[in-house]
């Protein structure tokens, strides 16, 4: 995100894909945060919600009236989503100079882990509990890498209709967390593909039990020979295949299931790309 002063008094908003192109577009009151202008009034009501609880975290900011514009741009394909919404709630949190946590939970039910994940560096863990959030970087850089494949399953999920299922569906939720905590724990520790792939099963079988829906490599893979999990909203956007095979052969299988898009560990975790502060 980059933020530039001007002489009006209005928010301009441009969002560029990763092809250079504009998806989004708006010109924003710096009174109440209303669109003059937009091509997407749902993005506009949602942007309008955060810069607001931003400004009521900072009473200061956008209060000396003069204009900005703000650009902002992805590096991946917009229908992928890869946590999207959090980093944009990141950002504006950096340039309001808040806490993006405390923004996130004014804007969203979600736990945060996903915004938490915008401003790291490394890998983490999360724990959401009643009354704190307690999350640690960590150094976990196994050294079966190579045998991870994100697989995009070419559909868009949305993690607030996911939210609001698991309110309405979900059961055993003490339980549940704490034997996912259990499972973090392994993961954290562990030093084999084998050992791996037992961990994602049992999450994967925990989860489904608790929402009473099938898993997804199940369901849409039953012939895989590895392991897979449902990553994001459970069905997408994307899965973590475990293979323990030949890239070809494994690319090849999902391919001629019609899922082209398969990324390696590396192609998605080789660079941190950090805000662009306000000038």
């Amino acid at each position: 995100m980059r933020v530039k002063k001007h002489r009006g008094s209005d928010l301009g908003w441009k969002s560029y894909d990763a092809n250079n192109k504009v998806w989004f577009q708006a010109k924003i009151s710096l009174y109440d945060f209303s669109a003059l202008e937009c091509t997407n009034d749902q993005i506009a009501k949602q942007l309008k919600k955060v810069l607001k609880n931003a400004v009521r975290l900072n009473s200061e900011f956008l209060s000396k009236w003069n204009g900005f514009n703000v650009e902002t741009r992805l590096d991946f394909p917009l229908e992928w989503g890869l946590g999207s919404s959090a980093t944009l709630i990141h950002l504006i949190a950096e340039w309001a100079d808040v806490n993006p946590l405390l923004l996130h939970f004014k804007v969203s039910n979600g736990s945060g882990y996903d915004v938490a994940c915008a401003g790291a560096e490394q890998p983490l863990v999360y724990q959401l509990e009643e009354d704190r959030v307690i999350y640690n970087e960590i150094d976990w850089n196994p050294n079966f890498k190579d045998q991870l494949y994100f697989v995009y399953l070419n559909r868009k999920q949305s993690s607030d209709k996911a939210l609001e299922y698991y309110a309405k569906n979900g059961t055993g939720r003490k339980t549940l967390a704490k034997s996912i905590t259990a499972l973090t724990d392994e993961i954290i520790s562990v030093k084999s593909v084998k050992d791996f792939s037992r961990i994602l099963t049992e999450h994967e079988s925990l989860v489904s039990k608790s929402l009473n829906l099938s898993p997804i490599g199940k369901e849409m893979f039953p012939d895989f020979w590895g392991a897979t999990k449902s990553l994001g909203a459970w069905g997408g956007d994307f899965l973590l295949a475990v293979s323990d095979r030949p890239e070809e052969e494994t690319r090849a299988y999902f391919k001629g299931k019609e899922y082209n898009t398969v990324l390696k560990y590396q192609d998605l975790f080789s660079h941190y790309d950090a805000a662009v502060p306000a000038e």
